[in-house]
């Protein structure tokens, strides 16, 4: 479950939907017709519901936003509205664990819930017919919850191995110092996470107290987005949620911040770089000014500005600014990365250097329009997915107490540049600046593992039946293969450049994604190794006609967002395509690859590619590679400081000549759009693009079985142990048994709470917070893994279940429940991940990447639908083997 402040600084990169708090208030009917596609309803007991009408594929997501978060857990339990949230789906009245799990699983897995310091959100994603069960579920959840002091006593250890996994963290602990020095005193000096010891004070009555207070409808907000009749899910609502009772609801606490100090400290990371951090206080959603402010987060963001001219002069491997949006103070982050070594009071030097110019002489007004233009961009953008809709639409207004998303856009748009300088000059005060800096500690090297101790009985979760409720029942028993709205036009250009193209209308953008089919460990000359990796930040200098500023600039002119290299992609509005294919192509297949830029970046990229070997993350990487593969295998090469020091601009242009070719190039074309208009400009501005020279080879070699080993990777940083088991398959994607193997996996380990792993290891043992099980089958080899995370004395205890898990797979058939279920499941994923542009695209290159027909998930549903249980059990009896399991840990040695 994702907690808002619980997760690296870098994952924190914030667009926010809305920026000014207005007063918040229930939002009548009368209201309905101010947004097209918009019904808005208030119900007699509090409830505020907005519902969303989105065409892009059949699928629906629900947010249900109780205004609760830890701003209102009691003091000495800050974790108190975490653990309700987890608690949420131990069972209510009237839906049992077992059925919640199975429910949520067979409508597609796609749930989750997120607690944040105002709000606990409780989201799903399901089929627009199976919006009625999701309506049911979350009616159920409001009316009651069990909170059981057994099953808290089994929540409370998954919930406690989450803080472990968090605080194990160097990001997080590092954002965790930030808060208590920032807001001391405050409810904001602690995230919505909670401490291992609060939770062991924690009751159930406790929790029971909290769900009554403030659990309520007229605390509440309902958000609707897909493809669904407006007002046939409004009357459902109402006869769902309607009987629910409004509570009276004491009052928040309040929230008086003192001046922050200058600080700094330092914080040891097993990361491979450097960061240097600068963070400031900035006011909170309440504020008039934050629209302001996040149009200067935007120009200080972008890489025509002089904190990202770090990285251009070769100081810096990377460099941000973000914002941590809080509803009444929140987090400004100026952010640098560099190569371990490097002179860290020297880059905040210049940092501070850099903020203070603003502060004093402002910023450039061409980079207010950009920022702008970028955010029309991006609000056009928001309804191109609809789960991210959803969220959108539920943060503007259970969040940041808007009307709609646009209104945000629409005080953005009143921002005038003496705004931005008055409000930079307001808040950029480096006197009271707290400075952070990162410290790489990297690691020992793996070790063979001890083992864990002697033979112990472990008694495993048994998988049987759950009757279901007579809403679900139905529904969820439904194995039909559903239809494809995808109707993709497919062409191939006479240079070989394939082309697709999905004509979508839901926003007025087009997004052009692409992807060179290549693979480094092949394709790279002997003694050239990380030529791929200098060629990557190389493509962002400019290209043969436009140096690096002029094409920023040419970007920004028409709002675009875009990215060279093997991946490509462009994102616009729809009237700018022709011009953005336009500057798309001049970067790939025209890039400068300056000498000089070479030169100036070159000894950070050695630096770092020295410490990056070294890094504990790299290491079990490292370490399970060689566990798994021959020696001699070419996934095992590794770039080295010395190669990267001894790369000449034209090894780097020889291998960019090599790789980027079009007869390996795919490009999906998805937007406002027309087939005809997209082939014209493809044609224009990619179809001179040439091949030399034969194909390089692509593909790795088919490996041995591996061995059975146990290897620890050392990392001081962590208190707690990633796992990961796994073992070398001679599967390939286009083998039969890969669809009967998948459909165990979604038995074994590819859901939430009611997969066989999930139930062992946390339902009924709370060993781990998550445990996830994966089949990767490429085109001429696969591997089967799974990853769980645990404190140091249980990772033995994990692995028995897991090698038991998959005995039982080879010696015992799948129950008819069980098949049902993994079925359903995988044939609701397919209007799922229709639900999205970024997940259309991706799934058009993948199935192209793997030499798979472009209908892949009807084929592959058709054959899920086929398949009995003595099928799932062969398949794992013929290719899985656990007796060769390597398993690599990363952190304190096992017990």
């Amino acid at each position: 479950m994702r907690i808002a402040g619980g997760r690296p600084l870098r994952a924190v990169k914030i667009v926010l939907m809305a920026l000014v708090l207005s007063a918040a208030g229930a939002v009548g009917a009368s209201a309905a017709n101010a947004d097209p596609g918009v019904l808005r309803a208030t119900l007699p007991n509090g409830l505020r519901v907005v519902i969303v009408r989105n065409a892009l594929a059949p699928v629906v997501s629900t947010s249900v936003n109780y205004l609760v978060g830890s701003d209102e857990a009691p003091k000495g339990f800050p974790g108190m509205a975490h653990a309700q949230e987890h608690m949420m789906f131990r069972g209510s009245p009237g839906l049992s664990a077992d059925q919640l799990a199975n429910i949520g699983s067979v409508m597609g897995g796609d749930f989750n819930a997120n607690t944040r310091e105002s709000i606990t959100q409780y989201l799903y994603s399901v089929p627009s017919e199976d919006l009625d069960v999701a309506l049911h579920i979350e009616a159920l959840r409001m009316k009651g919850v069990d909170d059981s002091e057994k099953d808290w006593d089994k929540e409370r250890g998954a919930i406690e191995q989450e803080v472990a996994q968090d605080i194990s963290n160097p990001g997080y602990k590092m954002y965790e110092q930030l808060r208590a020095e920032m807001f001391a005193g405050t409810p904001y000096e602690h995230d919505a996470l909670g401490t291992r010891p609060s939770f062991d004070k924690t009751t159930a009555e406790m929790l029971k107290k909290f769900y009554d207070t403030w659990y309520a409808p007229n605390n509440a907000i309902l958000i609707v987005v897909g493809d669904l009749d407006p007002q046939k899910t409004l009357a459902e609502i109402k006869q769902l949620f309607g009987p629910i009772k409004a509570k009276k609801l004491p009052p928040r606490p309040k929230v008086r911040f003192e001046t922050v100090p200058a600080r700094s400290f330092t914080v040891d990371t097993d990361s491979p770089n450097e960061t240097q951090i600068i963070a400031l206080r900035f006011p909170g959603l309440h504020s008039r000014d934050f629209p302001a402010l996040e149009v200067l987060s935007d120009i200080l963001a972008s890489h025509r500005f002089d904190l990202y001219g770090l990285v251009a002069a070769g100081k810096a491997l990377h460099a941000d600014f973000s914002i941590e949006p809080l509803p009444k103070a929140g987090i400004g982050y100026a952010e640098v990365s560099f190569s371990p070594g490097g002179d860290a009071k020297a880059i905040e030097q210049e940092m501070r250097s850099i903020l203070t110019k603003v502060a004093t002489s402002g910023v450039p007004p061409e980079l207010v329009a950009a920022a702008k233009l970028q955010e029309r961009r991006d609000a056009a953008q928001e309804k191109n997915s609809i789960a991210g809709l959803a969220s959108v639409w539920s943060d503007a207004i259970a969040l940041y107490g808007l009307k709609s998303p646009d209104e945000d856009l629409a005080r953005i748009e009143k921002v005038t540049v003496a705004d931005v300088d008055r409000v930079a000059k307001k808040y950029l005060k480096l006197d009271h600046a707290i400075s952070a800096l990162m410290l790489p500690q990297g690691s020992g090297k793996p070790v063979a593992s001890s083992g864990f101790g002697g033979q112990e009985t472990i008694s495993l979760g048994e998988a049987k039946p759950t009757e279901l409720p007579d809403w679900a029942e139905a529904a969820l028993n439904r194995l039909a293969v559903p239809k494809s709205t995808l109707h993709p036009v497919v062409a191939t250009l006479s240079n070989g450049l394939t082309l697709i193209v999905q004509p979508e209308d839901v926003s007025d953008t087009v997004g052009v994604y692409g992807h060179i089919r290549n693979r480094a460990e092949t394709e790279e000359p002997a003694g050239k190794d990380g030529v791929s990796l200098l060629l990557g930040p190389l493509l962002t200098f400019g290209t043969e006609h436009l140096d690096r500023m002029q094409y920023q600039a040419a970007l920004d002119q028409i709002g675009a967002s875009e990215h060279a290299g093997t991946d490509f992609s462009i994102e616009m509005l729809s009237q700018n395509f022709d011009r953005g294919v336009e500057l798309l192509a001049d970067n790939e297949l025209h890039p400068a690859l300056p000498a000089a830029a070479l030169a100036l970046i070159k000894p950070q990229f050695a630096n770092a590619i020295a410490a990056r070997n070294k890094s504990p993350g790299w290491l079990v990487r490292r370490a399970l590679t060689a566990a798994l593969f021959p020696a001699t295998d070419p996934s095992l090469r590794q770039a080295t400081a010395e190669t990267i020091g001894a790369l000449t601009p034209d090894d780097v242009r020889a291998y960019y000549n090599k790789v980027f070719r079009p007869d390996l190039t795919t490009i999906v074309v998805i937007g406002k759009v027309t087939p005809e208009e997209v082939r014209a400009s493809i044609e224009k501005y990619f179809g001179g693009w040439t091949a030399v020279g034969p194909k390089p080879e692509t593909d790795l070699p088919v490996a041995p079985p591996n061995h059975a080993a146990e290897l620890s990777v050392p990392d001081a940083s962590r208190v707690q142990d990633n796992v990961v088991l796994a073992y070398n398959l001679a599967v390939t994607r286009a083998d039969p048994d890969y669809y009967p193997l998948a459909l165990g996996n979604a038995v074994l380990g590819g859901g939430f709470y009611s997969t066989r792993l999930s139930i062992d290891l946390r339902k009924n043992t709370g060993l781990v917070y998550s445990v996830g099980a994966g089949l990767e089958a490429g085109r001429t080899r696969g591997v089967y893994y799974v990853e769980y995370a645990c404190d140091p004395d249980n990772v033995g205890k994990a692995e028995k279940i897991v090698v038991q898990e998959l005995k039982n797979m080879q010696t015992a058939p799948v129950t008819a429940d069980e098949l049902t279920r993994v079925k359903a499941l995988m044939l609701r994923r397919i209007p799922l991940d229709e639900a999205s542009i970024g997940g259309i695209a991706g799934g058009f290159l993948q199935d192209r990447e793997l030499n798979l027909p472009l209908d892949e998930p009807t084929v592959s549903a058709q054959r899920y639908v086929a398949l009995d249980p003595a099928d799932i059990e062969a398949a794992f009896k013929k290719w899985m083997r656990p007796g060769d399991l390597v398993r690599v840990t990363q952190g304190p040695a096992p017990q």
